[in-house]
C-alpha cells in the first residue's frame, strides 16, 4: 500500500500542474445532476429534418478461428485480485461468442459534413469498477463533457492519450471520486489507461456528431435519424483494424449492413 500511496501523490501532482482547473471531487448524491454546459459542434450550417430522416443498422460477424481468451492475472494487486474469481481477469481486448464480435466502435465517417449538431448536456461516464474500464469501448462527442468515476476501493488514475485534443492523467484515490473532462477535437480513437493497474486499457471515439455506436452483445447496431445522404460507415476495432462501406440512405429509408472480421 505504501507504494500506492507514493504513487498517488506522483498522479496527483501532475493533475493538480497539468490539467487545468480539474480536481476530485465525491460523486453527487443520488438525484443530484452534475453542472455540465453544452457545446455546439459546428461542421456545416445544415440541420436534420426528422420527416426524412433514415436508419442505418447491421451486425458486427467474426469469421474464422477465434483467438483463446486472454487471461490477465493480478496476483500481484490484492486490492483487484479480491474482485476476480482466481485474481483472474478476462481480457476484453476479443470478446468474441457465436461468430459476434462485440466491442466495435460503429460510426459515420463521411457524408455530415454540412451539418451542425449540439452536444448532450449529459456527461458520458467512464468507471473504474472491479479494476477495469466500464464501458471498455465508448464514444462522445465534442465538447460533451466525460466524467471518470471510481467506483473501487483503491486508487486509480485516467491518463489519456488524445492525439488532437490536450492530455490527462487524472488522479482519483478515493471510491466514489470523479473528475470531469472534455475533448476539444473529433479522434478515432482515444486510448487511455491507468498506470497502477497497466492492464487497464479503454478507448474513446470523439465525433462532431452523435451517429455512432458500440456493438452489442449480440454484435448489433443502429444508427438511427440519419438524414438522408450518402454516407462512409466505419467500423473501428482495437485489435482488427478498421472496415468501411459506402452506404446511400434515401428519406425514410432503413438500410441494413454487415461488416466481417477475421482474425
Amino acid at each position: 500500500m505504501k507504494k500506492i500511496w507514493v504513487y498517488f501523490l506522483m498522479v496527483l501532482a501532475v493533475s493538480v500542474s497539468g490539467c487545468g482547473k480539474s480536481s476530485p471531487e465525491m460523486a453527487p448524491a443520488s438525484g443530484q445532476s452534475a453542472e455540465v454546459s453544452t457545446t455546439t459542434s459546428s461542421g456545416g450550417t445544415k440541420t436534420v429534418n426528422p420527416a426524412t430522416v433514415g436508419t442505418i443498422r447491421g451486425k458486427i460477424i467474426f469469421e474464422g478461428q477465434v483467438p483463446q481468451p486472454r487471461q490477465i492475472p493480478v496476483k500481484g494487486n490484492p486490492e483487484c485480485a479480491t474482485l476476480h474469481e482466481g485474481g483472474v481477469i478476462a481480457s476484453e481486448e476479443v470478446v468474441v461468442k457465436d461468430n459476434i464480435l462485440q466491442n466495435v466502435f460503429v460510426y459515420v465517417k463521411k457524408g455530415l459534413e454540412d451539418y451542425t449538431f449540439t452536444a448532450p448536456a449529459e456527461p458520458h461516464v467512464i468507471e473504474n469498477k472491479k479494476c477495469v474500464y466500464v464501458p471498455h469501448v465508448s464514444g462522445v462527442m465534442v465538447g460533451q463533457e466525460v466524467t471518470f468515476l471510481n467506483g473501487d476501493s483503491t486508487l486509480h488514475n485516467i491518463h489519456a492519450y488524445p492525439k488532437e485534443s490536450k492530455s490527462f492523467n487524472l488522479g482519483l484515490p478515493l471510491a466514489g471520486m470523479k473528475q470531469t473532462k472534455k475533448f476539444t477535437a473529433p479522434e478515432i480513437m482515444v486510448s487511455m489507461k491507468c498506470d497502477v493497474h497497466p492492464w487497464m486499457l479503454g478507448y474513446v471515439g470523439v465525433l462532431t456528431h452523435p451517429y455512432f455506436q458500440v456493438s452489442a452483445a449480440d454484435g448489433s447496431f443502429e444508427l438511427k435519424n440519419l438524414p438522408p445522404g450518402e454516407y462512409v460507415i466505419e467500423a473501428w476495432h482495437e485489435k482488427f483494424g478498421i472496415q468501411s462501406q459506402s452506404v446511400t440512405l434515401g428519406a425514410q429509408e432503413t438500410k441494413d449492413i454487415e461488416f466481417k472480421f477475421t482474425p
